[in-house]
């Protein structure tokens, strides 16, 4: 009988072209290969350089999302760039794009939107696919069954070329989550709670796969949340085995097979699966009725807590450094800090399902006088369904800013920036010493989590104030 495979495996054979051997990692060829204006510059002028083409460029997308402002253009039809570099980034991928036949979704261009929201919108994210891009949050694809991960700037060169990688094949990591999730609670939360409690080195040098319960009863959008942080845990990459969640969402993409086609492949990605036998390296089991709204107190995203919890003492130096720099005393409890800056959005949290989330907590409500509040969504496509639904009024209504589409605060490389000293609630996926802007302080929380802190003032439990509503 055949040995029983992993997920992971299946996707991992099923592409190596070359194997791996104890002198030389394995080529691993890739389907698709996602760009945007930040790291794919100096990979086209690599390739300038040795005199080479893109060798499938049909199998490169490339959209505008890092450096792109999210206000709108001023009266002289001028975009508000953060820098003359951020404004050199975009042409630049225009040109190359344009060059090379490569499909760009342009400022513009109604199907824009950040990397890892756009392609899983347009069907091109697939079961059973090698995706990657030069960007860490590339694990998002994973969600849909792919073998997705972030590549380095000379990699994408590498994948222009000859569409293809060297790599070492990782370790696999079953993270199992089981039970319902309880009020007020996310799969964001979910995320945060699973890399407080294996660290932010527990899925080094391994692909997890994401199973249970929990994770079954998923929308695509909270799975796509959950894999899009296993790089915060230290991962190469985040797996969800596709199911009939997976195929009601690809049935309504432009881009995924069609008809008869569509039937055929649904057949072939359900044999993805990881076998009932298939042994994995590390398996972790999760509770899912121990997690509650969880936020991180320190700077990175294993320094998760529950909401309802105190800011624990220092463990080491870098625990006490953090603790410092985040201004937070051990043995204060987290809620009730107060906050300056909440932002929604990015490739975690800024999909429609997150806007309706905070539609939910804002409407009816105001944002807190000192804190400002910006709400960006994450591609051309959601804003326009949101702005259906009315969730742009909300926003407004509730004194938030409704931003136009693009990375925006995550990264803060497009001048959506936290000033120095200032605390955020962020829906975001890092939490570093000035991620947001030099000297900026974050918070890394739920859509759910964020609304609430914006109308509190501080950091606030969504349960508490959801149940006041209803006792009123």
């Amino acid at each position: 009988m055949p040995t029983p495979k992993t997920l992971f495996d299946k996707l991992w054979d099923a592409h190596v072209v070359v194997p791996e051997t104890a002198e030389a990692p394995a080529v691993l060829y890739i389907d698709l290969h996602l760009v945007h204006e930040v790291t794919s510059p100096q990979a086209f002028t690599e390739l300038q350089a040795r005199g080479l083409k893109p060798r499938r460029p049909d199998r490169t997308k490339a959209t505008l999302d890092h450096s792109t402002p999210t206000l709108p253009a001023g009266a002289d039809g001028r975009l508000p760039y953060a820098s003359t570099q951020s404004e050199a980034q975009v042409e630049a991928l225009r040109r190359n794009c344009a060059e090379h036949g490569i499909e760009l979704f342009d400022l513009g261009d109604a199907r824009r939107g950040i990397v890892h929201v756009v392609a899983p919108e347009l069907g091109l994210t697939q079961p059973g696919l090698t995706i990657v891009c030069g960007d860490s949050h590339t694990s998002t694809h994973g969600a849909f069954g792919a073998l997705a991960f972030g590549i380095g700037s000379s990699e994408v060169g590498h994948v222009l070329a000859t569409q293809c990688l060297l790599q070492r094949k990782p370790k696999s990591l079953a993270i199992t989550i089981d039970g319902p999730l309880g009020p007020g609670v996310s799969a964001k939360d979910v995320v945060l709670h699973v890399i407080g409690q294996i660290g932010v080195n527990g899925g080094t040098g391994h692909v997890i796969e994401f199973r249970g319960s929990t994770v079954r009863a998923m929308s695509m959008e909270q799975r796509m949340t959950v894999c899009n942080m296993a790089i915060e845990a230290g991962a190469r990459a985040g797996l969800v085995a596709p199911d009939a969640t997976t195929f009601d969402w690809l049935a309504n993409t432009p881009r995924a097979p069609q008809d008869e086609a569509f039937d055929e492949a649904v057949g072939h990605w359900l044999e993805l699966a990881s076998d009932p036998d298939a042994v994995f390296d590390r398996e972790v089991h999760i509770d899912a009725r121990a997690i509650r709204p969880t936020l991180t107190w320190g700077t990175h995203p294993g320094t998760a807590i529950a909401v309802d919890q105190r800011v624990p003492a220092p463990t080491d130096s870098a625990e006490a450094k953090a603790q410092a720099y985040m201004g937070l005393a051990a043995g204060a409890p987290i809620a009730g800090t107060p906050v300056d800056v909440v932002f929604v959005g990015s490739c975690t949290n800024g999909r429609l399902s997150d806007l309706r989330d905070v539609a939910r907590v804002l409407d009816g409500r105001h944002v807190h006088p000192r804190v400002r509040m910006l709400v960006v969504p994450g591609s051309e496509q959601v804003k326009r369904e949101a702005e259906a639904e009315g969730i742009d009024a909300i926003v407004r209504a509730a004194g938030a800013e409704w931003r136009e589409p693009g990375c925006s605060m995550c990264i803060a490389m497009n001048g959506d920036l936290v000033a120095p000293g200032q605390l955020a609630v962020s829906t975001s996926n890092r939490n570093f010493e000035g991620r947001q802007g030099p000297g900026a302080r974050t918070l890394l929380a739920s859509a759910l989590t964020a609304a609430a802190c914006a109308v509190a003032g501080a950091v606030a439990d969504v349960r508490e104030l959801e149940a006041a509503t209803e006792a009123a």
